[in-house]
Formats: C-alpha cells, sequence, structure tokens
C-alpha cells in the first residue's frame, strides 16, 4: 500500500469506514465466534489459502486454528495485530492507512512499539450495534489487502446468516 496515491489512500479509508458502518452485528456470542472462525477455515481449505485464523472474544481466545504453510510467525503477526484494533477500536488496516494521508507511517511514532502492535491489514473489530467492540477477527498469511478483505466477506457472511 506504499505506492498509492493520497487519492487512492482516501479512498482506501472511505471504504473501510463504510464497512465498518455496514457491519454491525445485532448479537456476537462465543457460538457465532465459532460459526465465523470456522467459516473462515472452511474458505482456506477450499481456496487453498496457507492463513492462520483469530477470533478473539474480549480479550479471550475463542477460536484459532493454523493452516499448513503457515508458522508462528502468523501467530506473532495475530498478536500484533489485534493488539493494534482493541487499542484503536478500529481495522488494523485503518490504522496504518490514517497517516498515509499526512504522508507518514505510524510506524514511526515513537510511541508505536512494532513488536505490539501491528498495523497491517487483517484484523477487523466485531461490533454489535449499540455496544460497539465485543471481539476481533483476524487473518493472517496473505497479502494485507487480502487478509483483510477476507474477514470482511466473513463478516457479512455472519451477517447475512450465512455462516
Amino acid at each position: 500500500m506504499t505506492d498509492m496515491t493520497r487519492h487512492e489512500i482516501a479512498d482506501a479509508i472511505a471504504a473501510i469506514e463504510a464497512e465498518m458502518d455496514e457491519l454491525q452485528l445485532e448479537r456476537f456470542t462465543n457460538d457465532d465466534a465459532h460459526r465465523l472462525g470456522l467459516l473462515l477455515l472452511t474458505w482456506a481449505k477450499e481456496r487453498d489459502l496457507a492463513i492462520t485464523v483469530d477470533v478473539t472474544r474480549g480479550t479471550q481466545t475463542v477460536f484459532h486454528a493454523a493452516m499448513e504453510g503457515t508458522s508462528a510467525d502468523n501467530d506473532d503477526w495475530i498478536r500484533r495485530k489485534t493488539r493494534a484494533v482493541q487499542r484503536f477500536g478500529i481495522p488494523s488496516l485503518l490504522i496504518g492507512l490514517r497517516p498515509q494521508l499526512n504522508g507518514k507511517r505510524i510506524e514511526d511514532d515513537p510511541w508505536f512499539d512494532e513488536r505490539r502492535y501491528a498495523a497491517h491489514g487483517g484484523c477487523f473489530p466485531v461490533l454489535v450495534r449499540g455496544v460497539g467492540m465485543v471481539a476481533t477477527a483476524t487473518v493472517s498469511g496473505l497479502a494485507q489487502e487480502d487478509d483483510h478483505a477476507l474477514v470482511v466477506e466473513a463478516l457479512r457472511a455472519l451477517a447475512a446468516g450465512e455462516a
């Protein structure tokens, strides 16, 4: 995403903000977390994707699975993306994009510890209407835009009752 124009960055930010507005669920239980995780895992198998999937509700990991071809590095990416979303309450891709509007990188801010946080796509807050963020859904293993898109696709399916 570093080769994007300012206009492309603004468009990407607007699209992610629209996804956040769209993907407000009525509820999110542990059973919903399992359905979401299993849907992502099923797609990974069907599409031959080497990804790790994580659904964390509050601070409890409710679902975590790693496909063949992943490593402990993917677990580390998941932890860091999840921490970033838990701190800011917005998708991890958006955390990385917003500073780019001003030609900056959040990673260059002195307080941003890359060992603790990752401002790369793939973690999306699970939002419940009238409540706010109750969980995170995270994918690691693809390009960051693809990680993000896969989580959004799964949340759309869950919201539509297809998961």
